[in-house]
């Protein structure tokens, strides 16, 4: 009976369940075992349903069962050089497409939706960039429109602006920068600075030709990306919370005055027991109007190479607990590869089925997984 019971328990790990402790039930839908490590979720096909885009493959919604090609991206070793999925109607055709970028090649490039299920999408290079980590989208310039963000380390910092169809124009912020990148308003003068790895550049009224001044206030190591900002502990000044990508932990940094109105950041620690948390977003993801951590650890983000790379796999949600002043770690999926679920390096969170509860995309060399957010596991 014992046997029996632990085999009914790994089973329902495996196929869908629950969060082990009280929290939001999450139900597991496996999608593809291809080991992209990027998706994006949007309307593909302009039929009022959202779709998934990972890799060479778009997945129809809503049931994502059937997928349609969309190029034949080279392999490079053990990756694919394909490290982001930005959505973006790029030619103003009515069509969403979307944005990536290359470690190996270097190069920022978009990919043109057809508009045909069984057409190859065309590819566009932006330009050579640098090693592309990742990629982000934010609006830097405060135009309302999104740049994108390419992390590169050693390479300079800068954004990438869609100024008419199909036309970018490079804005460079700093000569370099590390392995990590933020966005968000440090300061509080309602301007959205950059953050890297050993400070945060201050955003000058004109971001195209003013100075982005370089505040070095911290050493982050070899940050996540994306470096969410947020007010965590509600003090009406704008913290940090980071994981590192390629080794042990995630803290928190809250950002502090002293009597004489001098910042100072002092750091707290979320996780010291999971390694590669590369990517994370600050989404409200339990539906209570406030934001929680989503983040989990990349699965062999240097194929071996890195601290922790054998340790279990993991997705996680973290609340923030005021009473406590600390954060709160729920399991999503946790355990041995193909029972966890790392996070890959760009994953989305996304209302699939209009039930007005956030589901999460998450694809990796562990596969392409859809978690559907049942709702809270105490009603």
């Amino acid at each position: 009976m014992l046997r029996l019971t632990s085999c009914l328990l790994i089973l329902l790990i495996v196929v869908g369940a629950t969060a082990p402790e009280p929290g939001l039930r999450f139900t597991r839908q496996f999608v593809a075992a291809e080991s992209y490590e990027s998706v994006g979720v949007f309307d593909v096909d302009n039929d009022d349903t959202l779709d998934i885009v990972s890799g060479d493959f778009w997945y129809k919604g809503p049931g994502f069962w059937n997928r349609y090609l969309i190029g034949n991206e080279p392999r490079k070793d053990q990756y694919y050089d394909d490290f982001s999925t930005i959505p973006l109607d790029v030619n103003s055709d009515g069509r969403l497409d979307f944005l990536t970028g290359g470690w190996f090649d270097q190069t920022l490039r978009w990919v043109e939706n057809p508009g045909k299920k069984n057409a190859v999408w065309p590819l566009h290079e932006i330009g050579k960039v640098g090693n592309v980590e990742t990629t982000r989208a934010w609006d830097v310039d405060g135009d309302g429109i999104v740049d994108i963000v390419p992390n590169n380390p050693n390479h300079p910092l800068k954004y990438i602006k869609l100024v008419s169809s199909g036309v970018f124009k490079t804005v460079t912020v700093a000569p370099t920068q590390g392995h990590g990148l933020g966005f968000g308003d440090v300061n509080g003068d309602g301007r959205g600075d950059l953050i890297i790895p050993d400070g945060w550049l201050e955003a000058p009224v004109d971001r195209e030709s003013g100075l982005w001044t370089l505040h070095k206030e911290f050493s982050l190591g070899t940050a996540s990306v994306p470096i969410i900002v947020a007010d965590v502990n509600g003090d009406k000044r704008n913290d940090l919370i980071v994981g590192q990508g390629h080794s042990y932990g995630l803290h928190w940094y809250e950002q502090t005055r002293d009597a004489a109105g001098q910042r100072g950041w002092t750091k707290h620690l979320i996780d010291d027991k999971n390694s590669q948390y590369h990517c994370l977003e600050w989404v409200d993801i339990t539906g209570d109007g406030r934001p929680e951590l989503l983040t989990g650890k990349r699965f062999r983000a240097h194929n071996g190479n890195d601290p922790g790379e054998k340790d279990p796999v993991g997705l996680y949600y973290f609340t923030w607990e005021a009473s406590k002043k600390q954060f709160v770690k729920h399991d999503i999926a946790y355990g041995p590869a193909g029972v966890g679920k790392g996070t890959g390096i760009y994953f989305a969170v996304a209302d699939l089925h209009k039930t007005g509860r956030k589901d999460i995309v998450v694809a990796g060399k562990d596969g392409l997984f859809v978690f559907f957010n049942e709702g809270s596991a105490k009603k």
